[in-house]
């Protein structure tokens, strides 16, 4: 069983969680997604919800501009 799960928004690699005592511990693969880093998510849907919805919100703050 895996451990370690790979977080993607659309065709980016947003970073992946690894499995910890408390849950999954989320690494960023790219700078967009570094607020994310060193949180733990209760799973990897959380993660990738997370991950989502900060993308969502760094396009729109773009849009705007």
């Amino acid at each position: 069983m895996s451990h370690a799960y790979v977080i993607e928004c659309g065709e980016l690699a947003a970073g992946i969680v690894t499995r910890e005592e408390r849950g999954f511990l989320f690494h960023a693969a790219a700078d967009a997604f570094r607020l994310l880093n060193g949180q733990t998510f209760r799973t990897p849907q959380e993660a990738q919800r997370a991950a989502e919805k900060l993308r969502r919100k760094k396009r729109s703050a773009q849009d705007r501009h």
